[in-house]
């Protein structure tokens, strides 16, 4: 069984299933598959347009609500007072819920002071919209704002990580304010990645695929939650298989040198000013 985090006053499961870019009937049957293999933490948001699907998923799954970590975002048009706070009950609507386990600003909104952005996040949770707040995209520098506009109550910063980026700043910082980290695009989307001699030996040894060392690689380090997507109903129970080996420090440290590439897929226009690795 894959570990939980306790990040803040939650406690998320380590491995959560990413749906962006899923839709319509076969995103509802991916979140289905999941919770059916064992997953208890699923990650959607109002961006992507599927959390109707998602609720479909929650729904026929069978699995008991109070027993799924149910994470969505408000998207970075949607941030301020009233705003905020409407996107979160939209959300609440379409996935069929009466609160979500944890709500996250998307995006910081670089014309928005961060004030504007987390005060509006705070009265959601005390209006019993969520159970706990987030942030993703965050910097250092941001994140540290911002929990302290929060009061010390953000549970989790949801930023890309993956063996080709560095975000040492970042989760240092998690980790100091008692955060958790949670990955997007943990596999950088496979290719290249998945060839590199550091997993390749690895999963040769463990007798795993590049995907499973790689998402071991995650949660191995302190206080780390993946959220890998995949729209392949055989990748689902793979990904979420890796709990039954460990890997070794050299392992550790050989995969991690290669997060010198640096190497960014989510960068936009509308990105803040990145930490330096």
């Amino acid at each position: 069984m894959i570990h939980s985090v306790k990040a803040g006053d939650a406690i998320i499961p380590a491995i959560g299933l990413g749906t962006w870019e899923l839709r319509g009937e076969k995103c509802a049957a991916i979140v289905t598959e999941a919770l059916k293999v064992g997953y208890r933490h699923i990650d959607t948001a109002a961006m992507y347009k599927n959390e109707e699907a998602v609720g479909a998923g929650l729904i026929a799954s069978g699995v008991p609500r109070d027993n799924i970590f149910l994470t969505t975002k408000v998207w970075l048009d949607d941030l301020g007072p009233g705003a905020l706070q409407a996107s979160a009950e939209a959300s609440l609507r379409r996935l069929g819920v009466e609160d979500v386990d944890l709500l996250l600003v998307h995006w910081p909104h670089t014309g928005m002071s961060v004030k504007d952005m987390i005060e509006p996040l705070v009265d959601a949770r005390e209006r019993g919209l969520t159970r706990h707040i987030g942030v993703s995209n965050f910097t250092s520098m941001l994140l540290r704002e911002a929990n302290a506009v929060a009061d010390g109550t953000l549970v989790a910063n949801q930023c890309e990580y993956h063996p080709y980026l560095n975000q040492d700043v970042v989760i240092s910082a998690c980790r100091t304010l008692k955060m958790g980290f949670t990955s997007y695009c943990p596999l950088a989307r496979g290719g290249a990645l998945f060839d590199e001699a550091a997993i390749v030996s690895a999963a040769e040894r463990h007798g795993k695929t590049a995907a499973q060392i790689i998402l071991r690689w995650h949660i191995q380090q302190e206080d780390m939650i993946a959220i890998p997507r995949t729209s392949k109903p055989e990748r689902v129970s793979e990904n979420i298989d890796v709990a039954d080996f460990s890997l070794s420090d050299d392992d550790m440290t050989a995969i991690s040198a290669l997060t010198a590439r640096h190497h960014r897929i989510c960068d936009y226009g509308f990105s803040p000013i990145w930490d330096a690795a």
